[in-house]
């Protein structure tokens, strides 16, 4: 997949933030184009990277990417929830470092029959996994308006919610809604013209929405930084990039939950929940792209990383 082009960010902070170990093993759960996991797997001698992406041009690219490093770097297709489970398959019981990026790749924004942008027509699809039934085009033509509402509300924090969810429904009525431009321009009808002034284009937030409906992006994180953090040897460290405020806050409210000791109201005497503190945050803050990486890539704006370390 020589077209599959995806600038890796914040790539110099997430080394950093994993120190790496040459001979450790490392867990690359969103590999993309094979950026992150090469940077990774070069600084390695006798230790392994696990590059995982459930996206099939991502596999090609990744495993293209690779395959100067040889047996450091092994490529799998799954999910990054199913972390343990590919771990178990290939007979590794422990690791040093977990990377997660969970922003959309450039390449799947930007081909255009992938269904992911609003700016172009194409098919309404935008599965990251080309194996899932359910597509854009299952969410748009058959949620019920309340359905509609509540994922254009909570996914994409889309104030007007409920007047594109009833123009949606009012649409497909009359014929189904097939393309990315056709559903595109019914979300811009849909906002009022005085609230379409701004830098975004009107439909961004809900074709947001949709994608994580499709994906089921939210309802992985928090398993899936537990499940990692479970296969992590101690002093290992976990880097999570995130895109925008809901992945942020799953991912800050898990962090926070596992940096936490006793939750014991302070007025007992002694501990009786017996919890422990299973990570330590080596960045209270995120971590934000440089005015450089800005300059280099726009996309990268939103990006915040945060990095903790298993104790």
């Amino acid at each position: 997949m020589e077209n599959f082009v995806h600038k890796s960010v914040l790539l110099d902070e997430c080394i950093e933030g994993l120190a790496i170990r040459p001979d450790g093993i490392y867990v690359d759960g969103t590999a993309g184009g094979g950026g992150h996991s090469f940077a990774i797997a070069s600084r390695l001698t006798t230790g392994k990277l696990i590059a995982i992406d459930q996206d099939e041009a991502a596999i090609k690219a990744a495993g293209a990417r690779l395959a100067p490093l040889g047996e450091r770097a092994r490529v799998v297709r799954s999910n990054f929830s199913e972390i343990a489970s590919v771990l178990d398959d290939l007979g590794i019981n422990e690791i040093d470092g977990v990377l997660l990026d969970l922003g959309v790749s450039s390449y799947q924004l930007d081909t255009p029959e992938r269904g992911f942008a609003y700016q172009s027509d194409a098919p309404l699809d935008m599965r990251m996994d080309q194996r899932r039934e359910k597509s854009a085009y299952t969410v748009v033509n058959t949620y019920s308006e309340a359905a509609l509402k509540n994922i254009l509300y909570t996914y994409g924090e889309e104030r007007f919610a409920a007047r594109i969810a009833a123009r949606i429904v009012e649409r497909r009525a009359e014929r189904p809604i097939e393309t990315t431009g056709e559903l595109s321009e019914l979300i811009k009808s849909a906002i009022p013209a005085a609230a379409r002034d701004g830098g975004h284009h009107p439909a961004k937030r809900s074709f947001q929405a949709i994608r994580i409906e499709v994906n089921g992006e939210l309802d992985v994180i928090e398993p899936a930084l537990r499940g990692a953090i479970s296969r992590m040897r101690l002093g290992g460290r976990l880097c999570v990039i995130t895109f925008h405020s809901l992945e942020d806050r799953i991912t800050k409210q898990t962090f926070t939950k596992l940096s936490t000791g006793c939750t014991c109201p302070k007025s007992l005497p002694i501990c009786v929940c017996g919890n422990k503190p299973q990570l330590r945050l080596i960045s209270k803050k995120p971590i934000l792209p440089g005015e450089e990486e800005l300059a280099e890539n726009p996309r990268s704006r939103s990006a915040k990383l945060r990095v903790a370390e298993k104790i």
